[in-house]
Formats: structure tokens, sequence, C-alpha cells
């Protein structure tokens, strides 16, 4: 009936990967600096497949706010994030990955159209980041931007996430 615990030093196996992927922890410290100035959600997230997957969250400190678990995923088509990802595919690309997408979504209502989709692709491409209001959930806004890094050749972005409330003081709307 041995018991054991495994010390920090488990929880520590992982942590040369971060470093492998970004660097020194530049972009860390800035998902930290944009928390600490806003309050609100901070995440980094990678495409996996048709989906977007966030492989680093910082949560909001507000009494408010939507909570996103690292490793979780979501439809390319239903976050801010995922159409700025869409944005660096050529445009067979982003209309295969929506259709996937699509497929993969399994409430109909939550579905986008192709035409919509290539609306915020090219908006996207246009502003160089992302903002998007209700979407994936009522009452919230995302807004992202593309990092100068990539990930084994793949886009990363980061993404602040809040209510609209907030965010239109933020961005001064």
């Amino acid at each position: 009936t041995r018991e054991y615990f495994p010390t920090l030093r488990v929880a520590a196996l992982g942590d040369w990967i971060s470093h492998e992927l970004f660097g020194r922890g530049e972009i860390f410290e800035l998902m930290q600096d944009l928390h600490a100035a806003t309050g609100e959600a901070v995440s980094i997230a990678l495409q996996n497949d048709v989906y977007m997957q966030y492989i680093r969250v910082i949560q909001s400190v507000h009494p408010l706010r939507f909570h996103t678990e690292e490793g979780s995923q979501r439809p390319l088509t239903q976050s801010a994030t995922g159409w700025l990802m869409l944005a660096t595919h050529s445009d067979a690309m982003v209309d295969k990955l929506v259709r996937r997408a699509n497929i993969a979504t399994p409430r109909p209502q939550d579905r986008q159209s192709l035409a919509v989709m290539q609306e915020r692709v090219a908006r996207c491409r246009k502003d160089g980041v992302a903002y998007a209001e209700n979407i994936p959930l009522v009452g919230g806004a995302t807004v992202a931007a593309l990092l100068p890094v990539k990930v084994q050749g793949r886009a990363v972005v980061m993404g602040m996430g809040g209510t609209i409330a907030r965010f239109t003081k933020i961005l001064g709307r």
C-alpha cells in the first residue's frame, strides 16, 4: 500500500517544450503584459486540423468572464483567432477548411456560410488583425493578432477575450 505523490520536478518535465517552441519566453512576457494592462483573458492558439487549439491561456480576473481551458479546441469558424488562422491559407484551402469545420460543428445554427467566412478572412488579410463580437459566446468579444513566429511552419495567434462592454472601452469605440 505504498503511496506516491509526484514532486514539482514532475510538473517541470514539459517546461522545455514552451521554450523550444517560443524561444526565451518573450511571447509569454507579452501575454503577461497584455493581461496586466487589461485584466482580460489572453491566449495563444495554433491550428489543429479544422480547429484552433489554445496552447496557453491566462484567465481573466474580471467577475464576469468567459473561461477557456488550455488544450481546448474550437472550430476555426467560431472565433476571431480561427478567422485569422484561416487568413494565412490560400482561398482554395480556406474553402476546404470552412467546409470541413462546418461538418465538425454539431449545431447547425453555429455553422458559417462560405461567403461570410470569405468576407471575414478578406478583412483579416486587409487589417492584419481580427475582431469578433458574440462569437463564440453571446456578449463576448475577441481581438486577435498573428505573432511573428511560426511553430513547425504553422501560424501562431494571440487572442484576448472579454465582454463587449469592456472591449468597447479598451478599443475606444
